[in-house]
């Protein structure tokens, strides 16, 4: 009989799971019962997820690729276009909060399902069986 944890998804990748927002075990229970909040179980394998949490990652993340997307962008609209300042204040802050909506459940999803593939916990051991 085989006691080792099973890949994330049996065998599909953790970017996969953690973007598509699956369990990290099965690949195919929801991860989340609303926006972010993670189901405390999985309603296909029954993975007690009830311990997970992406802490700040997937925000630090977002600060990043985000951040980096609309600087360019809003660079290149300057050096093209020079715009007055009030097309900048109504451009950008509708693209940097729907990007930042758009990007925290899969973000979150990935941190953890990468969790589960690298059995990260605060203690180091985690028993996910």
């Amino acid at each position: 009989m085989n006691n080792e944890t099973p890949s994330p998804a049996y065998g599909q990748s953790a970017l996969r799971v953690g973007l598509t927002c699956k369990c990290p075990r099965c690949g195919r229970g929801a991860l989340f019962t609303g926006f972010l909040t993670v189901v405390p179980r999985c309603s296909v394998c029954g993975l007690d997820l009830s311990k997970e949490d992406s802490g700040d990652g997937p925000a630090v993340f977002i600060v990043f690729i985000l951040g980096a997307i609309v600087v360019t962008l809003a660079l290149v609209v300057e050096v093209n276009f020079e715009p007055p300042l009030w097309v900048h204040l109504v451009i950008w802050p509708p693209v940097i909060i729907g990007g930042a909506l758009a990007m925290l459940r899969p973000l979150k999803g990935l941190m953890i399902a990468l969790q589960y593939k690298n059995k990260a916990s605060d203690s180091g051991t985690v028993d996910y069986d």
